[in-house]
């Protein structure tokens, strides 16, 4: 089962389906992890009914960061702010489908963060925003 799921993040990896950036946004957001590099830009639209209408990301860094951000951006489209708010740690991991070691979680979370903080229009993020 975990071969599957490796192929879905590859996948994710070298073919987003949710990768460039968004001229009009309500929502903007980016940050890195300085361990490894890893940088997620995120720019989200909403509907007239405040749902997530786009979502898109921009950055670089490993295959577990860059199809985390691809599977978590179709994941919030058509959800509220706050359904987006209460995304959490499991959500993510639930996504990619494998175990990670805790420095790949790093990886595999900074999306989650930069969304988080996006919609919380926060202008520094934090690790307590994944939890």
């Amino acid at each position: 089962m975990d071969d599957f799921y490796r192929e879905i993040i590859i996948d994710h990896y070298k073919n987003p389906s949710h990768r460039g950036q968004l001229e009009q946004k309500d929502y903007s957001f980016e940050d890195e992890n300085p361990l490894c590099g890893d940088f997620i830009h995120v720019d989200l639209t909403l509907d007239e009914n405040q749902k997530v209408k786009d979502a898109v990301f921009s950055g670089h860094g490993c295959a577990i960061s860059q199809a985390s951000a691809d599977l978590l951006l179709d994941a919030i489209r058509g959800k509220t702010l706050d359904e987006v708010k209460r995304l959490n740690k499991q959500d993510v991991l639930d996504l990619l489908g494998i175990e990670l070691s805790p420095v790949r979680l790093k990886c595999a979370l900074l999306p989650l963060k930069v969304v988080k903080a996006a919609v919380y229009k926060l202008t520094e993020a934090n690790d307590k925003l994944v939890e």
